[in-house]
Parts: C-alpha cells; structure tokens; sequence
C-alpha cells in the first residue's frame, strides 16, 4: 500500500492549525468567504494568507483580486474602511431590525 500524496508543495512546512471562534463583522465576513471561493480556498487560509502578508508588509492582493473585493463590497453593502476598524462597536440585532438600519 502506498502512503497517500501530500496535497502541498512537498518542500512547504507543516503547520498546526487551531480551531478558534472569531467574531466578525457580518458584511467583511461575506467579503471574505466570496473571495476564498473564487480562490478555491478555505476561510481560514485566506485568513492566514492576509495576515502573513501584512506581518511582512506586503499587500495580501492584487489589482484583479481588489476589484472583486470592489464588487463584492458593493453587493453585501459593505461600508466599512480601515479607519473604522478601532470604532466598531457591536450592537443588538434585534435593535438594529427594529430600527430598519439593516438590509438583507
């Protein structure tokens, strides 16, 4: 019987990955999982992928991946920029339902 063939580069390094609960905006989080998809990618790679490169400060994507990302924020209604990141304040569900503030 042969052992089963890597899926990664045989010279890639072995890793242990953790589950954990994140908590995520509910727009960035549709962004997100729109563009692990067109990657062929799980989330937790993309995000992975995103934090390595800006821990090197490296842009994580490129002009063609942007303009999804373009997209993909206009559909989900996604209005949030990098300035509003340490301003994000959770609110209550119900309470932002009540107030129609929120769109499907």
């Amino acid at each position: 019987m042969t052992a089963p063939r890597a899926t990664k580069d045989a010279g890639a390094p072995g890793v242990e990955r953790v589950q954990t609960g994140i908590r995520l905006e509910k727009r960035v989080l549709k962004v997100l999982k729109g563009i692990a998809e067109i990657h062929d990618m799980s989330l937790g790679d993309l995000i992975e992928g995103i934090a390595l490169h800006v821990m090197e400060g490296r842009l994580p994507f490129g002009d063609d991946t942007l303009a999804t990302v373009a997209k993909l924020k206009e559909i989900y209604g996604l209005d949030l920029s990098a300035t509003d990141s340490h301003r994000l304040m959770a609110v209550n569900t119900a309470q932002v339902r009540r107030k129609g503030t929120h769109k499907r």
